[in-house]
Formats: C-alpha cells, sequence, structure tokens
C-alpha cells in the first residue's frame, strides 16, 4: 500500500491541477468506489455538484480534497487506488471507477482502481489541535513531515507502548506515514531489529528510528515514492523509482550494503520484514 511520499507525491500533483476549480458533474461507475459513503451514489455526487476544491490535503498516508462547502473528499487509495488527471475525451481506463468533471472543461480527475480496496468518501471537517480533518482520520497522529511534529512527543508515545518497535512504527495513532517498507528501511539505517521491545529502547535509539524514518521517507519523496508495479502511479501515471535505493524492504538474499550479510526476510503481521542479521540481530529472548 502507498505510504507518505507516494500520497504526498499524489497530493502535490492534485494541488497543481484540481485545486481552486470547481467541480460540473461526478459520475459513479462503479458502487464499490464509494462503499464508504454511507449516504450511497446520488448523494455523493449531487453534493459535489457546484462545490470548488480548495486545496489538496494529507496526513500520514491518508489524502483528501479540501472544499469550500466546508466538507471533504476523503480518498482511500488502497492496494491499487489512482488519482489520475485525464484530457476530457481521454479514452476511459479499464478499471475507471469515479469521474469528476470542472466547470472550465478542462482536465478531468479519474478515480482508477483494480482491485477496489480503495474509495472515495464525503466527510465533514473537523479541527483538532489547530488542524482540519476529516473527521474519519481525527485520531491519527502527525506525521514527521508536518511542520507542527513534535519528535519528542513521538518519541513518549512510543516507549510508552509495550510493543516491537516495528509494530509501534506502523501505529498510525503514534506516528502517521510509515509503513512496512519504510519501517524496514528506517529499522535497517538505525540497526534495531523489528521485535525489539520499545519499552525498553532508549530516548536516543527511538529518536534515531524515527529521524532515520523521516530521512528515507524523504529521500523517496525526491525519487517520487517506492513503485514495484504499475498500480502506484503519479497523477500523470508516472512510476516512482525509490525501490533501486532500497537497503533493507525486498532485498532477501541480497548482501547487506553495510556488512555484506545476505538480508534475511521474516514473517511479520502477515506480511514480511526484511533486515540484516549481522548488523539488525533478534533481541535477547527472541529466537524466531
Amino acid at each position: 500500500m502507498p505510504e507518505l511520499p507516494e500520497v504526498e507525491v499524489v497530493r502535490a500533483g492534485l494541488e497543481a491541477h484540481v485545486a481552486h476549480r470547481t467541480i460540473s458533474k461526478v459520475e459513479v461507475l462503479h458502487a464499490r468506489a464509494i462503499r464508504r459513503h454511507a449516504l450511497g451514489a446520488e448523494d455523493f455526487t449531487g453534493r459535489l455538484a457546484g462545490v470548488r476544491i480548495d486545496a489538496a490535503r494529507r496526513r500520514g498516508k491518508y489524502l483528501w480534497l479540501e472544499l469550500d462547502s466546508e466538507e471533504a473528499v476523503l480518498a482511500h487509495l488502497g492496494m491499487s487506488g489512482q488519482m489520475l488527471v485525464q484530457p476530457e475525451g481521454a479514452p476511459d481506463e479499464k478499471h475507471l471507477r469515479v469521474r469528476i468533471r470542472f466547470a472550465d472543461d478542462g482536465p478531468e480527475l479519474r478515480f482508477v482502481d483494480q482491485r477496489t480496496f480503495g474509495g472515495l468518501a464525503l466527510d465533514d471537517l473537523a479541527e483538532v489541535d489547530g488542524t482540519r480533518l476529516p473527521a474519519a482520520i481525527a485520531h491519527i497522529a502527525r506525521d514527521p513531515m508536518d511542520p507542527a511534529f513534535d519528535l519528542d512527543v513521538a518519541v513518549k508515545a512510543l516507549r510508552s507502548r509495550r510493543t516491537e518497535v516495528k509494530r509501534a512504527l506502523l501505529d498510525q495513532t503514534l506516528v502517521s506515514g510509515v509503513g512496512n517498507i519504510y519501517a524496514d528501511e528506517a529499522l535497517w539505517r538505525s540497526k534495531l531489529h523489528w521485535a525489539r521491545p520499545t519499552d525498553k529502547l532508549t530516548a536516543a535509539r527511538t529518536r534515531a528510528v524515527l529521524t532515520a524514518a523521516s530521512e528515507v521517507m524523504a529521500e523517496a519523496l525526491v525519487a517520487g515514492g517506492t513503485s514495484f508495479d504499475a498500480l502506484y502511479v503519479n497523477v500523470n501515471g508516472q512510476s516512482g523509482y525509490f525501490d533501486r535505493s532500497l537497503d533493507a524492504y525486498g532485498q532477501e538474499g541480497l548482501p547487506c550494503r553495510r556488512c555484506g550479510s545476505a538480508i534475511r526476510r521474516e514473517p511479520f503481521m502477515n506480511r514480511s520484514s526484511f533486515s540484516c542479521p549481522r548488523c539488525q540481530p533478534r533481541p535477547r529472548g527472541n529466537s524466531r
């Protein structure tokens, strides 16, 4: 699933191409794409007609279009969701789910989703700590790229949990934006095994792994994010290329760039976790 860098790439594209434009018509071509909008397709399309998009926003891995109606279109990209800007009249994509046309007759916004795990929904905006967020994600913590992100608060939050460090990094209520890929990369950079207990970490080690997560996501953003297939693309249909710079994630059997040991893959929460057996030794008492 897309993580902070991939979602930020999409957000920036939406800000450039659809912000400050007025919606003229919305077409829902697949009901599953708006299943999170409880009032259904007719309500969704009717309430968006004539509304202006003021800005494209993001918190962590969550993306939304802020509207002049004091509401937001919250977008869940899921495994394969794409927000594409296409010239009006361009051929429809095979998995086109929602089309948004604009009053200026310029390029339209299309939500394309092959696996239909993603979707769009209208939500009220709520103010949380001085920031307006869709109510559905009001519980999501700030991410490391948020200007108001407080590293000391995040360090304290992670160390207060009795869990494994990778589980804590993936907990979006503690720090948002980090997913499986960038958690593995941050742990590799900070030489921590994913199973290290958070309540046993020093403040310095916790600060180091959070700083590493921020750094690796910033680098990935410059590269347009990480793409392993054609499903993650920006609004122009282009893939990111940070997969060429990964040190741990997906590198099973390849030599660690630091010490030369073969990167290992271990099962983790129905997924996989990648690490170096020498640079990131398992914590004592954990023999998995």
